[in-house]
């Protein structure tokens, strides 16, 4: 089964949020945000702006990468290497590569898996660093019992296995944050604190997080304190409203603009990437929409 059928399934049955809006000086900049004319938007430069692919699949590649970059989006997430041609003609990057995983449950946790990942991976890696991209996705997989530190041991000894080739290809493998509260039950890495313990265990530049804001939000809270405290150890960031993972606007808890700006003080010069649910019938007006609400 393919990623994005993974992730689509796992998804299944997901209610969109109707949380009123609680965070003060959200509500006027999305404001400002939807009086925007359409076109081509001039953005701040501040935030390096991606989606994810699998949020848009009722469009094809070309015309999600059409749409994209009038929007002033730089890249395309979860775009395995079938795609990445369609991405090149339109300029764009592959800015959260993916293809070497098993799934979303059967990660580097487990020892049972590593002889496929480290296979996977290793064939993968060279194919990034060819295409002149950086970032490829993995997971920890699901707990099945486990407790953390048999997790990050294996983790750690499977992940050093092809740590080296990344390094040589300077390819970063990133872990993806997911909570296991609502959406991905028993998923290992479903906290900050255990993501950076593997981070600093393997001393690696090529080995970082993807922070994914909508499940810490579940699964911890928060998050510009997270942010601030942890974000040497993160490489790319996504989005998504909390309840229900759709629109970012004030339909929703967290006060985005505010996140953003956190991020862009760090000095993070990644991407930020949208990987929400649209509901509305005009799902591009709503990526539009989520792309101004983050440009601080």
């Amino acid at each position: 089964m393919s990623f994005e059928k993974q992730r689509r399934t796992a998804l299944k049955g997901i209610v969109a949020g109707t949380a009123a809006l609680t965070t003060a000086g959200l509500l006027p900049a999305i404001t400002a945000c939807a009086q925007q004319p359409a076109g081509n938007t001039q953005l701040k430069g501040n935030i390096n702006h991606a989606v994810s692919r699998w949020c848009f699949s009722d469009l094809t590649v070309d015309e999600l990468c059409k749409a994209a970059k009038e929007m002033g989006i730089r890249g395309i997430d979860l775009v395995g290497p079938k795609d990445w041609p369609v991405l090149k003609q339109h300029g764009l990057e592959s800015t959260m590569c993916n293809g070497a995983e098993i799934s979303l449950t059967e990660g580097w946790n487990n020892t049972q898996h590593h002889a496929t990942l480290i296979k996977n991976y290793s064939d993968m890696i060279p194919m990034v660093a060819k295409a002149g991209y950086t970032n490829l996705i993995c997971f920890s997989g699901n707990r099945n019992g486990m407790d953390d530190e048999s997790g990050l041991q294996h983790a750690v000894e499977g992940l050093r296995k092809i740590l080296p080739l990344a390094e040589k290809h300077k390819v970063v493998l990133v872990m993806e944050l997911l909570n296991s509260r609502v959406d991905h039950k028993d998923y290992m890495c479903s906290r900050t604190s255990w993501g950076v313990e593997l981070v600093k265990r393997l001393g690696s530049d090529n080995f970082r997080l993807l922070y994914d804001i909508y499940h810490m939000q579940i699964d911890e809270g928060d998050i510009i304190r997270t942010i601030r405290d942890n974000h040497q150890y993160i490489a790319h960031y996504h989005t998504a409203g909390v309840p229900g993972r759709n629109e970012i606007d004030e339909t929703q808890e967290l006060n985005y603009p505010a996140i953003m700006r956190a991020i862009r003080d760090t000095g993070f010069k990644g991407y930020v990437a949208q990987e929400f649910i649209p509901t509305r019938s005009d799902k591009l007006a709503s990526l539009k929409q989520s792309i101004q609400i983050c440009d601080v």
